[in-house]
């Protein structure tokens, strides 16, 4: 499955009104992407509750099925992050996700399994923040590497209905160039994603491009309410000889709400809901899934 990655710029603020941008440069960009630091933050942990339920599938043509009842299937994840400033405008970051799935057969019954999941490791660093120049957004680029400490689809052959699969089984890396600005107590996100992973089974995947945008608006207590939506589409994968894998390309559409309350000075909730629309044309060759997420951070100046 596609996995859709939120990854923005950390911005600061120095144009008036001070107070309203500042607010929106700091916990609207934490609405969008939580595990990042805020501008007067040393470093941060923090815990993600992940619930998701598969809705349908999309075909190779791009149609949306839904999934048979007797079919279900529900995802759980729970995320582990920190991350830590280096020089005055980088951060790096560290994620070790717990999976879990649940499915169900009428042949086979029902089944939970789940296991460490494929450790990813980040850095990013700003050029430009929001606010430094009134006409120029917001700069930043990010890298990242996944590796595959969870188990595979083929490591697990005797686990029904692969339940205890937990990653990929492939290396994969990203980079990434996120634009932000704010307007206000409004903020502007957008983010182009490129990843690439390693061969599996004689194929290598087609590259992944995910593009983001979000806005989202700040209040003057620092909660913060945003709405973004993704799209990320691969390539069809190559055989062993170079030649393309007939339908085997991949698209996925994703829209998220979330919001942001502060609890003190140290400690913010994080909420949001997320739903790939079970429409035909929406995505193709992957699951429709649908679910929220719940995430809990502890910061340190």
């Amino acid at each position: 499955m596609i996995r859709i990655v939120a990854v923005s710029v950390l911005l600061g603020a120095t144009a008036s009104p001070a107070r309203a941008w500042a607010q929106a440069c700091c916990a609207g960009a934490s609405a969008v992407t939580p595990g990042r630091l805020e501008l007067h933050e040393a470093a941060l942990a923090g815990l993600e509750l992940r619930a998701a339920a598969v809705l349908g599938h999309y075909t190779a043509q791009g149609r949306y099925v839904p999934s048979p009842s007797a079919d279900p299937e529900d995802d759980f994840e729970q995320d582990l992050f920190g991350a830590v400033r280096v020089l005055r405008r980088g951060q790096v970051a560290l994620l070790v996700p717990l999976v879990q799935t649940m499915r169900a057969t009428p042949q086979d019954g029902s089944h939970f399994g789940g296991g460490i999941g494929d450790l990813n490791v980040s850095a990013r660093y700003d050029f430009v923040r929001a606010g430094e120049a009134r006409f120029f957004p917001g700069v930043a680029i990010s890298a990242g590497v996944t590796l595959p400490t969870g188990a595979a689809v083929e490591s697990v052959p005797t686990s029904p209905l692969a339940v205890d699969a937990t990653g990929a089984g492939a290396f994969q890396g990203t980079v990434a160039l996120a634009l932000e600005q704010t307007f206000g107590p409004w903020l502007a996100n957008a983010t182009a994603i490129v990843a690439e992973r390693t061969a599996r089974f004689g194929q290598t995947p087609g590259m992944q491009v995910t593009l983001l945008a979000a806005a989202a608006y700040t209040l003057r207590n620092d909660a913060a309410f945003a709405l973004s939506a993704s799209y990320a589409f691969e390539g069809d994968a190559l055989a062993g000889d170079g030649t393309d894998v007939p339908d085997s390309s991949k698209r996925a559409t994703i829209v998220t709400v979330s919001a942001l309350w502060p609890i003190g000075d140290e400690w913010r909730l994080v909420g949001a809901a997320f739903l790939a629309p079970p429409l035909d044309a929406a995505g193709s060759n992957q699951p429709a899934t649908g679910g929220f997420t719940l995430t809990l951070i502890r910061s340190w100046s």
